[in-house]
């Protein structure tokens, strides 16, 4: 019998490990960082933000320039500091399209048109897929971090990648390094996919719906501000509804991910969602 050693394999929250290859082990940093990470988010306020200050200032031509010359700021520092620029880039045209149609209309209002109705769809979107037992939470959170060795961990995402060394030697073969021949090892059946698995399925559909209901109650205020013209209230609830909701949930989304990731790599235990 050996003496505990530090615990190896373990999840980012510092518990022990599971026995099983890292291959599929949930990292919260690295797939906050494949979302955009927490800087990601607050970039993607800053427009919103500067134009509904200097269009309460000096007006809609003023708000225009603002959110747009913060768009190309957090373009430009990303590029320079060689950061991930996609999601600045997909900004950059969300402010572009939001200004053009506030300019042509000559309404504040309409500069969160797009967002109202993007929030609208996303939120239907996602709705939609629980029925057919896709819920999209689920096709994300096992895309970007397996929580199996299955059909989906073949994605080369940097923890998803298996060396040699993860991989047992056959029965019978050579082990190159003591020189010994490799004992049989037991079959052991594979592991079911994630929509085999009821419990997973559950929770992922449940995630899926609390992120529905967050874009939805988004949509919904934001029409409610934009039919009484209040372009104030309108830009402080697109604030507020954006990046702190979205982090509550986020960080409701990712422990419970993290509870499914240990549940499947320790085996059957208590429903970690109910």
């Amino acid at each position: 019998m050996t003496a505990p050693g530090p615990p190896t394999g373990g999840d980012p929250t510092g518990e022990p490990g599971t026995g099983k290859s890292g291959a599929s082990m949930f990292d919260r940093d690295t797939l906050l960082a494949q979302l955009g990470g927490w800087r990601g988010m607050v970039d993607a306020t800053l427009p919103t933000v500067a134009f509904v200050v200097a269009n309460g200032i000096a007006g809609l031509r003023t708000g225009i320039v603002a959110a747009v010359a913060a768009a190309v700021v957090v373009f430009v520092l990303r590029l320079t500091r060689r950061e991930s620029v996609q999601q600045a880039v997909g900004g950059l045209f969300a402010v572009g399209i939001a200004v053009a149609i506030a300019a042509n209309t000559g309404q504040a209002r309409d500069f969160f048109v797009l967002g109202i109705v993007r929030s609208l769809a996303i939120g239907v979107v996602l709705l939609g897929s629980i029925p057919f037992r896709w819920p999209l939470v689920g096709v994300v959170a096992e895309f970007l971090a397996p929580s199996h060795l299955g059909s989906m961990a073949t994605h080369t995402m940097p923890w998803n990648r298996r060396t040699a060394s993860d991989v047992p030697p056959a029965a019978g073969s050579a082990d190159p390094v003591h020189g010994t021949v490799a004992p049989a090892q037991p079959s052991v059946p594979p592991e079911l996919h994630w929509r085999l698995e009821p419990r997973l399925v559950r929770a992922y559909s449940w995630l899926t719906a609390l992120w529905a209901a967050t874009f939805l109650l988004r949509a919904g205020v934001q029409w409610v501000l934009y039919r009484a013209d209040e372009v104030e209230l309108l830009g402080t609830a697109s604030v507020i509804l954006g990046l702190p909701l979205t982090a509550v949930v986020l960080v409701v989304t990712l422990w419970v991910v993290a509870r499914l990731h240990r549940h499947r790599t320790t085996g059957p235990g208590p429903d970690p969602v109910g």
